[in-house]
């Protein structure tokens, strides 16, 4: 089965910069779109960006401005550019895509392993 793998979480100070990237384990028909929730500890799971093939893209308030989220449409990955984080970013980061694994399958969800971010002093 398809899977998400993702990468790129770490520790950074306050005003640091990290790059997620996240991808299909195997190969795929078609992308509807692709993005990244985050949760954190004694929170809800929010959206944080999404970004279609064509290039639209949705951010969460609390990160606009600050993070770009981008597409590469050959290798079928989404990125995450996060800048000026703040300690409130401080979460699990998990990529969410709905694909068609082929062309006679429906459009399916499917969910990365999570990377953690976390921004501190």
């Amino acid at each position: 089965q398809v899977q998400l793998v993702e990468s790129g979480g770490g520790l950074v100070q306050p005003g640091g910069s990290l790059r997620l990237s996240c991808a299909p384990s195997g190969s795929i028909f078609s992308i509807n779109v692709m993005g990244w929730y985050r949760q954190a500890p004694g929170k809800e799971r929010e959206l944080v960006a999404t970004i279609t093939p064509g290039g639209s893209t949705n951010y969460a308030d609390s990160v606009k401005g600050r993070f770009t989220i981008s597409i590469d449409n050959v290798k079928r990955t989404t990125f995450l550019q996060m800048n000026s984080l703040k300690p409130e970013d401080t979460a699990a980061y998990y990529c969410c895509a709905v694909l068609r694994l082929g062309i006679a399958q429906p459009y399916a969800t499917f969910w990365g392993q999570g990377t953690q971010v976390t921004v501190s002093s």
